[in-house]
């Protein structure tokens, strides 16, 4: 008997993986959390049912969670990612020397301990000493965190249930009051085939929170809903340049990129004509 996965993005559209077995299933205190073995990409992690990563492209979302705002900042030091149990934002990080202490703030420690457990290639620089993990609500942390950071990557779930905090523009204020001068915030923001209406939201909320610039940008992944994802980087000083930017990132570990060069900085904060009419209009 042959199994099939599928998520449905809309009542007519949807994603659908064959798969050779189900590696692992349980119930967190939070949500669902199952490992399925797929044919084309590799393990897959779920969570309430809807896909979070793959290891056959991962390394896209990762690279560009990471690397932009790494390199528009040119130097962050210590850096809070919020969600991102999955260690694939962490290991991205620490790639720069620069790194001094990263904060990971996951508010389930069983989707640390199956990212560990099941998907090693993500998850093994969660315990490199200059990672600390701290198990709480990212929005709770933040409130008691006051230019502490130079770099926040919002690492979220889609904005359903407890994430929903993390898209609001009290949750941006509290970022902006937890970096410290010329810090920058950087978030997953969904994707623009399907959830416009949450991107445009998203920037009048982080404008709202009083940051300086406010920059979306894009790239192709192909398990996310519409296949196409967007992210934005959001700076408290200044415009968020992707202008002759220096690279604080050594040569070798460029080498072992598979998505992420200096031409597809600059490519990806080209947005298309679409997106680009639907948020001139917000």
């Amino acid at each position: 008997m042959e199994l099939w996965f599928t998520e449905k993005h809309t009542t007519g559209a949807g994603l659908v993986l064959k798969c050779k077995k189900t590696v692992y299933s349980a119930q967190s205190p939070f949500q669902q959390i199952d490992v399925l073995e797929t044919e084309e990409f590799g393990r897959m992690l779920l969570l309430d049912g809807l896909v979070m990563t793959t290891e056959r492209d991962e390394f896209i979302y990762h690279e560009m969670l990471v690397h932009p705002p790494m390199h528009i900042h040119g130097n962050a030091r210590n850096v809070l990612v919020v969600g991102g149990g999955d260690g694939g934002a962490v290991r991205e990080l620490l790639r720069y020397p620069c790194i001094e202490h990263v904060t990971l703030c996951e508010i389930d420690k069983e989707v640390v301990e199956t990212a560990k457990r099941f998907f090693p290639t993500l998850s093994y620089k969660l315990e490199d000493p200059k990672v600390e993990i701290v198990y709480q609500d990212g929005s709770t942390l933040l409130k008691k965190s006051k230019n502490c950071f130079d770099l926040i990557v919002i690492d979220s779930t889609d904005p359903i249930g407890a994430a929903k905090t993390l898209f609001t523009r009290e949750f941006y204020s509290a970022c902006k009051k937890a970096l410290v001068n010329k810090g920058i915030v950087c978030a997953q923001s969904e994707s623009p085939i399907y959830h416009i209406e949450i991107i445009k939201d998203m920037i009048s909320n982080i404008k709202a929170a009083q940051f300086d610039s406010v920059r979306p940008y894009t790239a192709p992944i192909p398990t996310y809903p519409g296949g196409f994802w967007s992210w934005m980087v959001a700076c408290i000083s200044g415009h968020c340049s992707d202008n002759e930017i220096p690279s604080t990132l050594p040569a070798d570990q460029y080498a072992k990129l598979k998505y992420f060069n200096l031409d597809i900085l600059k490519a990806a904060f080209c947005l298309p004509n679409f997106l680009k009419r639907a948020l001139d209009k917000s």
